[in-house]
């Protein structure tokens, strides 16, 4: 199986079918931004941007890493918070404008809030696929 986290390639040889993509993030790449709040894709702090292939373009949409198995996300690109920016001394402008208008509270949710605000503006989003990676 493979995928591209963030940027990253990711091919895996085997796991255990039960394995949710947020235990994966959250166990074996040390992506701790999502975080698992009620364990039924309901409260939004497990929240992930999935980049599937569709007729040629990139969709993007977002999706609950703890109540998807990881073997979902096979030939698709998963974007975490720690991935936002394809700069990493600079915040998203997602993220900058929940910074300057004090949005992220406690911080729990803000993934899921910086997620489906970049799937929401993602018509306009530059594509962040490798051209080496073909899903």
């Amino acid at each position: 199986m493979q995928f591209l986290l963030n940027q990253s390639p990711v091919t895996l040889d085997e796991f255990a079918p039960d394995t949710t993509l947020l235990e994966f993030l959250r166990t074996e790449r040390v992506q701790r931004g999502s975080k698992e709040g009620c364990a039924s894709g309901d409260c939004g702090a497990c929240t992930v941007v999935l980049a599937e292939a569709v007729n040629g373009q990139l969709r993007y949409r977002s999706i609950n890493s703890c109540i998807t198995y990881l073997g979902a996300v096979e030939n698709c690109q998963v974007i975490t918070v720690e991935g936002l920016s394809p700069n990493t001394s600079e915040l998203h402008p997602v993220q900058q404008a929940m910074v300057d208008q004090h949005g992220s509270q406690c911080g729990f949710w803000y993934t899921g809030l910086c997620h489906v605000t970049l799937c929401h503006d993602a018509p306009n989003r530059r594509k962040r696929t490798p051209k080496n990676y073909h899903p």
